[in-house]
């Protein structure tokens, strides 16, 4: 049986989600005027959003139903959130909105216009350097697969903004929904406290 490519599989996603966009169109290209068009959607939800990711606008097609996590893959290719289990259970795909970490495959796009959305992509600083936890992650080769990783990462960076002097198992609190295939979890407890260490170093001297 042929087997299919990550970015095969990336492109024939964008592809339905596409046919969907165009689909669910193709009523207001056949009203005619624009009177007969905005009657059409008279009551639906807009399409055309803007959303603020990493600190930058980004204008957007999102279907009513659409999850940030399919938005920033397929629509932004925001990559490193990844996508698992698809419903909330392994966080895989947690980005921070607001501050708080969520499971961005349990977040609807259109609930998220009008927040400070963060996701790995906006971790690292403009003059390339990594952000401490995913230094910390190296360091303390916390990864294995890889795959659960910015995931972590997100959960620890949104408990270190909160909490940046934080108990071991303060650590282990918040990175309980954060799920790791390969057994990790004492390296990426590791490597968060590592980097709080570092972070209240940096703190201590003026950096």
């Amino acid at each position: 049986m042929q087997t299919i490519d990550s970015q095969s599989r990336r492109q024939f996603i964008k592809g339905v989600i596409a046919s969907g966009a165009v689909a669910s169109t193709g009523g207001l290209l056949l009203a005619g005027s624009p009177r007969s068009a905005r009657s059409a959607v008279a009551g639906s939800v807009e399409r055309l959003i803007s959303l603020n990711i990493n600190g930058r606008t980004r204008r957007v097609d999102v279907l009513p139903n659409e999850t940030l996590a399919m938005t920033l893959r397929y629509k932004l290719n925001l990559t490193g959130t990844k996508l698992s289990c698809d419903r909330g259970e392994c966080g895989s795909c947690t980005v921070i909105v607001d501050g708080l970490n969520i499971n961005s495959c349990s977040m609807l796009t259109h609930n998220v216009r009008g927040k400070q959305i963060r996701t790995i992509e906006g971790l690292e600083s403009q003059d390339g350097a990594l952000h401490p936890v995913q230094q910390a992650m190296i360091d303390e080769l916390g990864p294995q697969c890889g795959f659960c990783t910015s995931g972590q990462i997100m959960s620890a960076v949104a408990l270190l903004d909160k909490n940046p002097n934080p108990s071991r198992e303060d650590v282990r609190q918040a990175l309980a929904g954060n799920l790791c295939r390969c057994g990790a979890y004492d390296h990426y407890l590791n490597a968060v406290m590592r980097a709080a260490t570092g972070e209240n170093q940096r703190v201590h001297d003026g950096i």
